[in-house]
Formats: C-alpha cells, sequence, structure tokens
C-alpha cells in the first residue's frame, strides 16, 4: 500500500517521540498504524461531539482533514483549548482565531505542509535576512514518476482540493501591489535535470504571506507535465468545474463533486507506484551589502521501504518538524503562527531543513 493520507505519515513519525494516537475513518490506514504499535481510534471528526471525544487527553492535535473541513475543525480545536499543527490548507483565513488563540495561550500553527509550509518559512528566512528582499518564486508540483496517459497525474491527496486549487483566482503580488489572476495563468515552461520538461502555472499559494511580506513581487507556481493543463482548462470550460449544483434528472448536484468523485478513480496511486516531489524556491534582494540571489531546490521520492509517498514525506515531514520545534520551544508567543512568520526564527527553520534531510528529503541551499 502506498501510504499518503497525511495522518498515516505523521503519526508514524511522531510516535518516534511521542505518544500518539491517529484517528481517520480509513480502515486500510489504521490497520497499518496499528501493526507499527501506533494507538489508533476510528472516528468521523467532522462530528464535533466525536472530535472533542477523541482528542481530550492531547496535548498537541495535527489537523490533517481536507481543506473544506479545515476551519471548523481547528476553530472547535482552539475551542477545546488545543495547541494544533494545521495542514489543512483551508480557504478561509485562520488568523480569525488568533485573538482566541492568544487569550488561551495555545501554539497554532498552521499552513505547515511543502508549499505552502517550507516554502514559507523559507520566505521568512530570506525576508529576515535580507536588507532589502525585492523578489520571490515558488515552483512546486508533487508528480508521478511514470507519465501514463491519459492524466499523466495522480493526486496524493483529495482530489477535490487539487481541483479547489485550479478554480480559485491566484493572488499575487507585482510591483508592490496585490494582483488577482485567473488560477493556471502565466503558463511557462521550466527544466529540472532530475525531472526533465515541466509546465508552470499560477495558482493561490502564496496566502497570508501576501499581507505579512511587504515584498514587491511573489508568486507560487505549480508544476505538472506538459499537456496536462490544457486538459484541466478543457474541464473548466465545459462547466465542469463549477461548484455551482445543476439539477439532472431532478436532483441538484454539483458538476465538480461528481467529476472530483470520477477523477478519485482515475488519479487514484496503484499499491507502491512511485511519485515524487519537486520544488524550486528563488528570491532577489540585498543581502550583506550586494544585490544577491537565493535559492533552495527540494527533490524526493517514494521510499519503498515504508511505503511512504514523496508527497506524504515532505508535507507530512514539514509539519513533524515544525510540531517538535514548537514542543522544544523554539517559538513561545501564543497565537495562531504563520510560517512565513515562523521562519524569521532562523534557528527554527534550521531545525526543520535539517529534520528533513534526516529523513532523506535532498534539499540543496546555499545558506541552509
Amino acid at each position: 500500500m502506498s501510504l499518503s493520507f497525511p495522518p498515516v505519515r505523521m503519526a508514524w513519525d511522531l510516535a518516534r517521540d511521542f505518544a500518539v494516537t491517529a484517528v481517520d475513518v480509513s480502515e486500510s490506514n489504521l490497520q497499518w498504524l496499528a501493526q507499527r504499535n501506533v494507538a489508533t481510534v476510528k472516528a468521523d471528526v467532522s462530528d464535533a461531539g466525536e472530535l472533542a471525544r477523541v482528542v481530550r487527553e492531547a496535548s498537541w492535535v495535527v489537523n490533517a482533514v481536507p481543506g473544506f473541513l479545515g476551519y471548523r475543525v481547528l476553530s472547535e480545536l482552539v475551542a477545546l483549548g488545543k495547541n494544533v499543527v494545521d495542514i489543512s490548507f483551508m480557504p478561509e483565513d485562520p488568523r480569525a482565531l488568533d485573538g482566541e488563540a492568544k487569550a488561551k495561550g495555545l501554539l497554532v500553527a498552521v499552513d505547515c505542509g511543502v508549499a505552502p509550509g517550507l516554502s514559507h518559512l523559507v520566505l521568512g528566512y530570506w525576508y529576515a535576512q535580507a536588507a532589502n528582499l525585492e523578489r520571490f518564486t515558488c515552483y512546486v508540483g508533487g508528480l508521478p514518476k511514470e507519465r501514463v496517459l491519459p492524466w499523466e497525474y495522480k493526486a496524493p491527496f483529495s482530489p477535490v482540493d487539487v481541483l479547489e486549487e485550479y478554480t480559485r483566482p491566484a493572488r499575487l503580488r507585482r510591483n508592490g501591489a496585490v494582483v488577482t489572476l485567473p488560477a493556471m495563468a502565466e503558463p511557462e515552461l521550466v527544466y529540472i535535470p532530475e525531472v526533465g520538461t515541466l509546465e508552470a502555472f499560477l495558482t493561490d499559494g502564496m496566502r497570508t504571506a501576501l499581507e505579512t511580506i511587504p515584498i514587491p513581487h511573489m508568486e507560487e507556481k505549480t508544476l505538472r507535465y506538459p499537456g496536462y493543463r490544457e486538459k484541466i482548462l478543457l474541464l473548466k470550460t465545459s462547466g465542469l468545474l463549477d461548484g455551482e449544483p445543476v439539477e439532472v434528472s431532478g436532483v441538484k448536484v454539483s458538476p465538480l463533486s461528481v467529476t472530483a468523485k470520477a477523477l478519485a478513480r482515475a488519479w487514484q496511486f496503484a499499491e507502491n507506484e512511485a511519485d515524487l516531489t519537486v520544488m524550486v524556491l528563488k528570491a532577489e534582494g540585498f543581502f550583506a551589502g550586494e544585490r544577491q540571489e537565493r535559492s533552495l531546490f527540494l527533490y524526493d521520492n517514494f521510499d519503498p521501504a515504508t511505503g511512504l509517498s514523496s508527497m506524504a514525506r515532505s508535507t507530512g515531514f514539514t509539519a513533524t518538524a515544525v510540531l517538535r520545534a514548537l514542543v522544544a520551544g523554539y517559538h513561545r508567543a501564543p497565537g495562531v503562527l504563520v510560517p512565513e512568520v515562523l521562519g524569521q526564527n532562523a534557528d527554527l527553520t534550521r531545525f526543520v531543513v535539517s529534520s528533513l534531510r534526516e529523513r532523506g528529503l535532498a534539499i540543496r541551499a546555499e545558506d541552509l
């Protein structure tokens, strides 16, 4: 079994150092963990009563539900007085919970995956190191290692969340102003030696950094195999990614939900199917009195020894590294903590990058 769902990889990793209980609706995920001596509970945390029951004894909670549930579950966890590391990548702004988190003395770290997550930590790190940071670009993608038509893509997490990236307008910063462009705009070809030529296009990945890091130019582009973008655009222009319900044979149904259900089968990874994750971060600005460029390159593959997908490793291990850093006291001030602000703590950022390297992720950077 190729394990890509967040609670599996994070529970497995955190169980090295902490008493962990994994909560999931998936029997197969829980069975894998139980065989490795991780305590498990089958529950649906979309039910507030169930959520309160399963986290009652927890001092920390990792929130890894799908994005559409993320904010509701996070707000309930804050109300319950729990410290949280969140990778739900909710469309809402989690900073709305900052006042309550501060009042309760809680550490609530959000967007703690690979991108957003590691990408924003490094952005914050460079911003703090530079006298004047002018430009930041993130190229990132998770892909099947083998290209198989027609999609040449598999979804390591919920297809609904993937498709939402292609419908939500992309926010970026140009010449000091926040600009909104259609998702998947401004395609370009990018050559990466380990992978080959990929196609990059704008997605809405900069999130809170648009407000917290005031630099003139900032954007994220998603990486896919060339030709994939045109197929998604065909779905969009055909109305198959519309969220508004339409009536079919007397029943109202969302085209997006039907498309996501169908693609869940087409995009499912086969058992032990290899995937890869690649991320390239670039920055320009003035460091140590002169204009310089900074870059970070991350590359990771499916791990056959553990059955963990590369996206599982890169996303999940970033989240567990942030949790370990917070437990170790690298950051103590309570509130909702966004990664680009946490990243301005150089020791915390170095700790996270070092943790990822220890777990076998290839990361090259001149200054980390």
